[in-house]
Order: C-alpha cells, then structure tokens, then sequence
C-alpha cells in the first residue's frame, strides 16, 4: 500500500498538477492539506474517475484537508478531538482496508507565526490535542500512522540554513519539543528511519529562488506506530515535483507499507 501526504496550496490552483502526479505516482492512499475550499466545491469527479474515493473537510478560502483512497474507506471522522469550538478544517482520519486495516489520520499543523502571539499560541494548544490524539492510537496497539503539514522543522539538518529559522515558529525549541514529545510516545518518524541523506527537503519558498538554489525545508512528515512501522518497506520525497508548472511550495512524500 502506498501511501503520500501533500500540501497542495489550493486545488483550484492544483487542479492539473495533482492529476499529473497522481497518474505517474499512482498512490493507493493520499492525504491533502489546504485545499482551500469548501466540500461542495471540491472537484470530486477528477478523482473519481481515477478510482478514488473521496472525502474532505473543507473550509472557503483557508486551510482543508482531504483522503483520496482506491481501497475502502471506514469511520470517517472530522476535526481533532480536545476542542469543540476550533472551527479551523485541519484534521480528517479514517481506516483504509487493504490487506491489512490501517488507521491513516491527515493533518494540517498550524504555521504559528508570528512569535510570540496567539498563532503561536494556537499552534502549541494544538499540539497538544495532537499529543492526546497520538497517545490514544498507540494505546490501540494497532497500525496507524499521522501524516501530513506539520510545519516543524524537527532538526538542524532538515534546513539548508537553520540559523534563518531559530525565531520562526516552525523550528523554535517550543515546537521542536512539542514534536518530540509525540515522538517519545513511540512512533517512527519514516524518511528519517529510512534516509539520512543531507539536504532532503519538502518545501521551498516561492520567494528568492529558493528551489532552484535547493534552500529548502522538511516540514511534511509520517509519524508510524510500531505496528505500523513493521510494515514499512520505503519513505520517499518526491522533490522533483517542486521544479513543474505552477508547483505547489510543498511536494509528496510517500511511504509504503506491506499492507
């Protein structure tokens, strides 16, 4: 089962790029964030006529995350749990059956700039409900996985220049920490466990030439339980979507699971 997370800026903007990539990639299962519309207004049909099924959690203009699946999808669930008056579309999950039944949550991790500030705020009250989240699933002793736009920058080496990051709220010791605390919990961070090659990045700013001088950032991670990182077999980036027309500033990345 192959299974990709992308960001991709808005599917209106996207509308031939992700079509593209979805016939040359051919992913079982993928997890979308800022989609940037409405469920209503989602292209459904593009999909659909490619074998996926769909389901979003949309929201006009911002944010919004979706799962495309050519495997059945079951308990379907909008919104992370731990705060009922959070009206921002940034959590969907459900459990994909190959196979094996995996539970696959998408998210979309708050930016949090500026710092300090209640975007900062927000980020790290969120990471907290992420925290409760994750320690639910691994207390299933099931296979699931938590992928997607995290905007944390988990290390030095997951930047081309890291000092430009120390202030920002993707890379401050606050969210790294935060980040790491859901890690302790027991998950398998997966490009990591699978390629400790330098200068691996996810996002490159539109701004300043970034991809063509490769000034990138990792931001989009898949977070394994242990039963789950059993069946990981590979973990890719696939950055040479980055240099396409009108490109996303984030790229898939992908893991597959003997599943």
């Amino acid at each position: 089962m192959k299974i990709a997370t992308f960001n991709i800026n808005g599917i209106k903007a996207r509308i031939n790029a992700l079509p593209e990539w979805l016939d040359e990639a051919q992913p079982d299962v993928v997890l979308l964030q800022e989609i940037k519309s409405v469920d209503d207004a989602f292209p459904r049909d593009v999909f659909e006529d490619r074998g996926y099924n769909v389901e979003t959690h949309g929201q006009k203009s911002f944010n919004g995350v979706a799962i495309l699946s050519k495997l059945p999808l079951e308990d379907v669930q909008r919104g992370l749990p731990g705060d009922d008056d959070d009206e921002q579309a940034r959590w969907i999950e459900a459990t994909v059956v190959g196979e094996k039944a995996i539970r696959i949550c998408g998210l979309y991790l708050p930016n949090g700039n500026p710092t300090p500030g209640p975007k900062y705020d927000y980020k790290l009250a969120w990471m907290e409900r992420l925290h409760a989240r994750a320690k639910d699933l691994m207390t299933l002793e099931e296979p699931a996985l938590m992928a997607g736009d995290y905007n944390i920058i988990p290390q030095a080496e997951d930047a081309k220049r890291p000092d430009a990051w120390r202030d920002d709220a993707l890379f401050r010791l606050e969210s790294r920490a935060a980040f790491r605390r859901i890690l302790n919990l027991g998950f398998t961070e997966a490009f990591r466990a699978r390629n400790h090659a330098p200068e691996q990045y996810s996002f490159w700013d539109y701004q300043a030439g970034a991809w063509n001088k490769n000034d990138g950032i990792r931001i989009d991670h898949f977070l394994l339980t242990p039963q789950c990182a059993d069946l990981m077999t590979d973990c890719q980036i696939d950055a040479n979507v980055r240099g396409r027309d009108k490109p996303s500033d984030h790229v898939p990345v992908w893991v597959e699971l003997a599943a």
